[in-house]
């Protein structure tokens, strides 16, 4: 028996078996190509001739492949081996889909983690790299020690569709940034003024309006939108109007700032124009609130 089986060797897969190895633990591979198991074989693991193998190798078994259709695929056919093993499955994505794969191993016999990774691999094993988990607690407590060795590990409750949909979150606010930052950047750089000259002051003013999210985290949880508005919605409609004047008139497509433009639009056409920025939140909601309610609770 090993410490661990790490099913997928892509350059994510990789990086998990390689901590996991520096970290003192035994390891099992498995991957559809087997090449990429060889540098890892070097280094003291196994390379197991089939999935089943890989899971009878260790109580632990750690996936993490391209798509959740390929996890079905490599698991299937060796379904029956993971009864009495933990499957974690740090495979991106969504919620229904983490839910889904927690029913499917426990009809199987096995306790079931879903994982996100918020690291690129050259992180792993640092404590800069942050995985946050969700799903059957007493498997995470019975192998935390050993996910520790990939970085933090973060546990946020029993409902497996809770990891994924904190990773998601946290990617949708970093891709939200980088579109105003790549807007930014275009536009200083239609003057030649130069990323690197211009970063500075980018993120000095990014420093700032971060100490603005604790209000807006208020405002969303109370519902309250309308109290002590410094800058409300109206206002900034009419200022908008600029930005993708501006970037037109630059020569840099207002692509990325539009649908914000859009929505603060919407927003003030459905009676929200005396409010606060976070009541766009009640923009994009589709679900109501009720419905919402009772899936939080």
């Amino acid at each position: 028996m090993s410490d661990v089986s790490v099913i997928g060797l892509g350059a994510m897969g990789s990086a998990l078996a390689a901590a996991l190895l520096k970290s003192g633990l035994s390891v099992t591979l498995w991957n559809r190509s087997p090449a990429k198991a060889e540098a890892l074989v070097a280094k003291g693991a196994v390379a197991a001739a089939s999935v089943k193998d890989a899971i009878e190798a260790s109580k632990l078994v750690v996936a993490c492949l391209l798509v959740y259709d390929t996890v079905y695929e490599a698991f299937e056919p060796a379904k029956d081996a993971l009864a009495g093993r933990t499957l974690v499955n740090l495979t991106n994505g969504t919620p229904a889909q983490a839910r889904e794969m927690a029913q499917w191993a426990a009809t199987r016999g096995a306790d079931y983690l879903d994982g996100g990774i918020m690291a690129v691999p050259p992180m792993i094993g640092q404590a800069e790299a942050l995985i946050l988990y969700s799903g059957a607690h007493a498997a995470f407590e019975a192998h935390g020690k050993t996910l520790g060795a990939l970085g933090a590990a973060r546990y946020l409750g029993d409902d497996a569709g809770l990891a994924p949909l904190h990773d998601i979150a946290l990617l949708t606010a970093m891709y939200g940034l980088f579109s105003g930052v790549t807007n930014a950047f275009a536009l200083t750089g239609s003057e030649k003024v130069p990323a690197e000259k211009f970063l500075p002051m980018l993120t000095n003013w990014l420093g700032a309006v971060m100490t603005w999210l604790p209000d807006m985290a208020r405002r969303i949880d109370s519902g309250d939108y309308r109290s002590d508005v410094v800058s409300n919605l109206e206002m900034q409609a009419a200022a908008f109007d600029n930005f993708i004047a501006a970037s037109e008139g630059q020569g840099v497509s207002s692509e990325l700032i539009a649908p914000m433009f859009q929505l603060i639009k919407k927003a003030v056409a459905s009676g929200y124009g005396d409010a606060d920025q976070a009541s766009l939140v009640e923009m994009i909601r589709t679900r109501p609130q009720a419905e919402r309610q009772r899936v939080a609770g």
